[in-house]
């Protein structure tokens, strides 16, 4: 499913227009990025939680090269999902 389609579905359901949807969507996503860039994590009860996960720094080989390089530590996005919506996704059973 596409933000396309999730707008689509949306204004379907809601009766909203798609513009005002779409809008809200990106809002929404707007809002989240900003949120993890500052170092904030964004819980959503029943749905799950966008949080920054931090990774240490750590000594890689490249093999091409025969060579060691350090990876610094950085921080990436992750999400979790709620306990609810991975129990609804594995009881869900496609015919």
């Amino acid at each position: 499913m596409t933000k396309a389609d999730i707008v689509n579905e949306i204004a379907k359901n809601t009766g909203i227009e798609k513009v005002t949807v779409q809008k809200t969507v990106e809002a929404l996503m707007d809002t989240i990025k900003h949120s993890m860039v500052t170092g904030s994590n964004v819980y959503l009860r029943g749905f799950g939680s966008f949080i920054v996960k931090k990774r240490a720094k750590k000594t890689a080989r490249n093999i091409s090269k025969n060579t060691t390089i350090i990876i610094p530590a950085h921080n990436i996005p992750a999400f979790k999902p709620a306990k609810s919506f991975i129990t609804k996704v594995k009881s869900h059973v496609k015919k």
